[in-house]
């Protein structure tokens, strides 16, 4: 047991980079104590990126990612920088890995800019250490390392998860919109796509928050939703929708009542609602002949299927009035090539984890591939956006822009 408890979405992601010959295999069979990557003669052998699981100490549970030499020379080159955006989509800390008897150049400072860009926290290996005679000092971020005779070695793991932070996430889903005492009403629609006895996770993971923020959750079908405003005797801080039932629950729900959507508050949670509202502008661009991928992360999942395969589809076609070709993915696949679309309407992602989420929405940008979300679209398509998003006025702000 143990090792193989922990998925692999929810491991910290340590990558390692470099050119070929850096002996960047040799530094990675170093940290894991294990031959992981291919290292042989011919310079730069390692092609595709390998990603092994594995207990690594002081850390616990990690994927280790080793990647190709980053200087392939020939047509490789776009195509290497565009794997390797994708690799770094899915890494926590990067190890820039260097040959001290070589001078570096333009290719680390190539690797140096894209952390940056992707906001990655690295460390620079200098490898080879024992061949380099008299040591300068090291730099903040940069250890002198030896994969040969183990230089280095247990201080670069410990920098590693010294780097990485441990803390658990401080986001909310809408604790921190309410305050104690604060009355939420849920509408939740039970129709026959909900699952039988039970709640969806959004809906439970909502009321859970409610509750540890001290307030009231009060949960309503949207038909009761009018009798249950009157009967509550107080105006309640917020209204929380299916964003099926989006429509009648506006009409219902007075104009100085905040109202928003379980949909919108998950894609704030995992962190893309931003990009999911920026992202909704591109409806009014599509063209007879556009393809939109829809994308949805659970597999068999009557909730969404009807949602992501039926409804969308459908209210794309009316509100737009172009005939548009719809493509949909579920589950764990999701296109590399994200070229041949002109717009990626996502599900919420419950199932998913958020760095998956997160990988997704990344690739979507490094393609420039506007990219929302199912709960920010259906809002958008009835008229009800700004509504949804009068609880956080800086996006609003975006909208009207």
């Amino acid at each position: 047991m143990g090792m193989n408890d922990t998925p692999s979405a929810n491991r910290i992601h340590i990558g390692f980079f470099g050119r070929r010959n850096a002996g960047k295999s040799s530094i990675v069979n170093a940290v894991t104590g294990q031959d992981l990557a291919l290292v042989s003669d011919t310079k730069g052998t390692t092609t595709d990126p390998v990603y092994k699981a594995m207990e690594l100490l002081p850390m616990g549970p990690v994927v280790i990612i080793d990647t190709p030499g980053y200087d392939d020379d020939g047509k490789l080159g776009g195509l290497r920088v565009k794997r390797t955006r994708q690799v770094l989509n899915r890494t926590d800390v990067a190890v820039l890995v260097t040959d001290m008897t070589e001078s570096t150049g333009e290719c680390e400072q190539e690797l140096i800019a894209l952390f940056g860009q992707k906001n990655i926290p690295y460390l620079i290996a200098r490898n080879k250490c024992d061949l380099a005679g008299e040591l300068p000092k090291a730099g903040p971020n940069e250890i002198y390392t030896s994969a040969v005779d183990k230089t280095g070695i247990c201080e670069l793991k410990e920098r590693i998860a010294g780097t990485v932070s441990t803390e658990d996430s401080k986001l909310r889903i809408v604790g921190d919109l309410i305050h104690p005492e604060d009355v939420v009403v849920l509408v939740v629609p039970i129709d026959k796509a909900a699952p039988k006895g039970r709640l969806i996770l959004p809906q439970q993971q909502t009321i859970r928050d409610i509750l540890e923020a001290d307030a009231i959750a009060v949960v309503t079908k949207e038909y009761e939703l009018r009798a249950t405003l009157e009967r509550l005797g107080r105006k309640p801080a917020l209204v929380i929708t299916d964003s099926q039932v989006f429509a009648k629950v506006s009409a219902d729900t007075p104009p100085q009542i905040p109202l928003t959507s379980f949909s919108i508050l998950m894609a704030r949670y995992k962190g893309f609602l931003r990009t999911a509202v920026r992202g909704i502008a591109a409806v009014e661009r599509l063209r007879d002949g556009d393809t939109v991928l829809i994308a949805e992360g659970c597999t068999h999942h009557r909730q969404c299927d009807d949602i992501g395969t039926v409804k969308i589809p459908r209210w794309l076609k009316n509100y737009t009035g172009r005939q548009i070709n719809i493509q949909t993915v579920s589950g764990t696949e999701f296109p590399e090539d994200l070229s041949p679309y002109s717009l990626i309407i996502h599900c919420g992602g419950c199932m998913l984890t958020e760095r998956e989420m997160r990988y997704r929405m990344k690739c979507a940008e490094d393609q420039e591939i506007p990219f929302t979300n199912y709960g920010v679209a259906i809002a958008y398509m009835q008229g009800i956006l700004k509504r949804c998003l009068g609880i956080f006025p800086d996006l609003l702000a975006e909208i009207e822009e």
